[in-house]
């Protein structure tokens, strides 16, 4: 090799040759772990290895660039000065300990979401703090931080050994080759920057295929950089007027009627009979997947209390979550919007003043709060529900001179708490929270509506002792047992409450606990309980009809007799005619999903067609259905739209 005949280049190619071996070894533990998954085949290894040399050449290339300038700009002179045996050695230590905290943090992030970085790890590193508890917790933190310190220092020992520093302290590459050699580079980068996407492994049959076949620091800084997408620019497009005239035809119901003609979904809706007027508190819970409950076919017994919640109160058979994120499930029940690719509209700029669920909610009287257990500056939560007319009641840090929302914002007193842990104190603390703010409520004798956020079904999975039969922190299971548990102590609460008796409590998922499968949207993985509890006069029963999150509050409208004004995209699933659909999305994937076929929408003006087979959680591909595909195209386009120019804000 060229640089290996430079000897004080000699560290720059041992680096290089590091990384690749270490990324190559990382990349066969991954593919090791979700080999099941993985559909492998010897085309697919090859593919796969292939594709993930070519991204780890692209990340090396950026790596050993402040390098190659650092020697392009270091005097000849300087090179066996006591400055470049100091800045060299520490450099080194620096960037392999870099190296070692990402293919770590690679590895929990695989366990957690199985898939290489993404914008989820972006917006992570902006919360620094609710993720760095989490990791202490989930981990043996110290231990770990010590293992990379120590194996660093032994990679630089041998390289120390091995003659390498001294190499590099010999400066006797001309001026011209050490500039060649930095040009060389900074093509490279610039080629992998401006032209190799990291959506280049995404067009096989199997995800984790496309995801093991990526680098995981390219990853996140492809993420970083396309945090949000413009649906315009990288999606496929009807005309306008088509977009809108065709999502108009699919929201239409026989109790409504379009306030407005051109670009707007505005509608009256109608209901006959007299309107109910009670308390509403929807809990939504932390990564409760369907397949958690007895209902829908666990064995383990996990949700004694949400089963027998959903054998004798209204229970959605059929729901699935719009996304595979808090905040994506908390657009959807407060917005019902379908998702727009890249960040949720409750992370986003400009959403403040939007026709909400709680908006509708305060034109019949009543006052809505927003209760979290954590502290809700995590993932602009507070600004967002703040910004929208909520009341915020959570348990974040004291609050910030200047908060615009403190006026509105209470804090959870710290009586009622009496455990918590990085993401907020446990559910039935937050529920002792919820029975007071619903007391207070109560006396001013206003109807309240309260958007309840839980936490305990969220790693590290602990919660109080002796409370279920695992173990705090043994897993997945004993949370979800125990986020069961508190529920039945929460309503066994609430009964004793002069409010209870006139209250609809409403217990709703998020999203599932884990989206990732072997397709790029794997359907099962986003069916979600969701059961309306102690409706007026209601008699046990079960709505079969696929349906989405955003459908959930028109429905309840119509179970009260509503009639107002909506900018939902929602739909009552009980009126005649209504045709089941769902809308299932990742943060660039977006599908619509009908009787049997699905249409997914990705980037690059991408459509695909799959047969969906309920039974067998399975995807076929299949031609393209026109009007379906139309369909998914408008309802996603003129969502984007709509947000975009000021069509989901509220009416003045």
């Amino acid at each position: 090799m060229y640089l290996s005949r430079h000897k004080n280049y000699r560290l720059m190619t041992g680096f290089a040759v590091m990384f690749l071996g270490l990324s190559t070894l990382l990349r066969l533990i991954l593919l090791i772990i979700s080999l099941k998954s993985a559909d492998l085949t010897f085309l697919a290894f090859l593919r796969i290895f292939g594709f993930g040399l070519m991204f780890d050449i692209g990340v090396a290339a950026f790596f050993l660039l402040p390098y190659a300038a650092y020697l392009l700009l270091l005097p000849a002179r300087w090179s066996n000065s006591w400055f470049n045996r100091i800045v060299t050695p520490v450099f080194f230590f620096i960037g392999t300990l870099i190296l070692m905290f990402s293919f770590f943090a690679e590895l929990t992030f695989w366990l957690e979401f199985e898939s290489r970085f993404n914008f989820i790890a972006v917006d992570y590193l902006v919360y620094t703090y609710e993720v760095v508890q989490n990791i202490n917790e989930s981990y043996p933190l110290p231990i770990l931080i010590g293992c990379m310190l120590a194996v660093t220092g032994i990679i630089t020992w041998a390289f120390a050994y091995a003659g390498i520093f001294r190499s590099a302290y010999r400066g006797e590459t001309p001026f011209l080759q050490r500039a060649g050699v930095f040009a060389g580079l900074l093509a490279v980068a610039g080629i992998y920057g401006f032209f190799i996407g990291n959506g280049l492994p995404e067009r096989g049959h199997n995800r984790y295929q496309d995801e093991l076949a990526k680098a995981g620091i390219y990853s996140f800084f492809s993420a970083f950089k396309n945090n949000e997408l413009n649906y315009d620019h990288f999606y496929k497009l009807i005309e306008e007027k088509d977009a809108f005239s065709t999502v108009r035809a699919c929201l239409q119901e026989p109790n409504s009627q379009y306030l407005h003609d051109g670009p707007s979904i505005w509608r009256h809706i109608r209901h006959d009979g007299t309107e109910l007027h009670p308390n509403v508190i929807l809990v939504t819970i932390e990564s409760l997947s369907a397949d958690f409950l007895g209902r829908f076919g666990n064995k383990q017994g996990l949700t004694p209390v949400l089963d027998s919640l959903a054998g004798e109160n209204l229970v959605f058979d059929q729901m699935y979550a719009t996304g595979t994120r808090t905040v994506r499930g908390m657009e959807a029940l407060s917005l019902a919007v379908p998702p727009t690719p890249g960040s949720s509209i409750v992370r986003r700029p400009g959403n403040g003043d939007l026709s909400t669920v709680g908006a509708i909610f305060r034109t019949k009287g009543y006052a809505t709060s927003f209760i979290y257990g954590g502290d809700g500056f995590f993932d602009n939560m507070n600004a967002f529900f703040g910004s929208n007319g909520y009341n915020i009641v959570d348990k974040g840090r004291n609050l910030l001179l200047g908060d615009r929302f403190a006026a509105s914002r209470t804090q959870i007193p710290d009586s009622l708490i009496h455990f918590r842990n990085a993401w907020g104190i446990c559910d039935e603390d937050l529920y002792a929270a919820v029975i007071r703010e619903a007391g207070k409520q109560f006396r001013s004798g206003k109807p309240f509506f309260d958007f309840v956020m839980t936490t305990s079904n969220h790693r590290p999975f602990t919660y109080p002792d002796g409370k279920v039969g695992y173990p705090s922190g043994s897993g997945r299971e004993g949370a979800v047992q125990y986020t069961d548990y508190a529920i039945g102590q929460f309503l066994k609460a609430a009964q004793k409450e002069p409010w209870f008796a006139n209250t609809v409590i409403i217990f709703v998922a998020d999203h599932c606990a884990s989206s990732a499968g072997k397709n790029e949207i794997d359907v099962a993985k986003y069916h979600i309980p969701a059961i309306i509890c102690h409706l007026p006069d209601a008699r046990p029963d079960s709505i079969p009809q696929r349906c989405s999150q955003i459908d959930l509050f028109p429905t309840l409208f119509g179970l009260l007799h509503w009639n107002y004004d909506s900018n939902l995209y929602g739909l009552d699933v009980r009126q005649p005619g209504y045709r089941p659909r769902a809308f299932l999305g990742t943060y660039q994937k977006l599908a619509y999903l009908q009787s049997d076929g699905m249409v997914i929408l990705s980037p690059q003006q991408r459509v695909k067609t799959m047969q969906y087979s309920l039974a067998s959680d399975s995807q076929v591909p299949v031609k393209a259905d026109d009007r379906t595909v139309r369909e998914a195209i408008a309802y996603y386009q003129t969502a984007y739209y709509l947000f975009k120019h000021g069509g989901l804000q509220a009416k003045k």
